[in-house]
């Protein structure tokens, strides 16, 4: 299923939260030998909608209406949204262990920082 939110993301505002340049991850990362990759499966489907809003996500299906409980992919600003709490619940990780991936200069060091951690 696809619901189009072109006539929604024509009204609201733009989120001007910063994204992560990619030339500027692969430049801190390509020193290290080790990357650990974090999966985020569920990234989006695990932040809630603001309930007033969730009714602007409404769609129509030949059973009834339904809309988005948590941030639906093809909203306006769920790529900063989504990046804000990854940055706040990450915020002491940050530019220490991980931005979303954990790298060390060795195989050994990789493996004590992620087993202490």
């Amino acid at each position: 299923m696809c619901v189009d939110y072109s006539d929604l993301n024509k009204v609201c505002p733009k989120d001007p939260y910063p994204l992560p340049s990619i030339d500027k991850l692969v430049d801190e990362t390509s020193k290290h030998t080790i990357l650990n990759f974090l999966n985020a499966y569920s990234s989006y489907n695990q932040i809630m909608m603001y309930l007033p809003n969730a009714k602007k996500t409404t769609f129509i299906t030949d059973q009834t209406n339904f809309c988005y409980q948590v941030m639906s992919f093809g909203l306006k600003n769920a790529r900063a949204t989504y990046q804000r709490l990854m940055d706040k619940v990450f915020h002491q990780q940050i530019r220490k262990k991980y931005g979303g991936l954990c790298r060390r200069h060795g195989h050994q060091d990789h493996i004590n920082r992620i087993t202490c951690n």
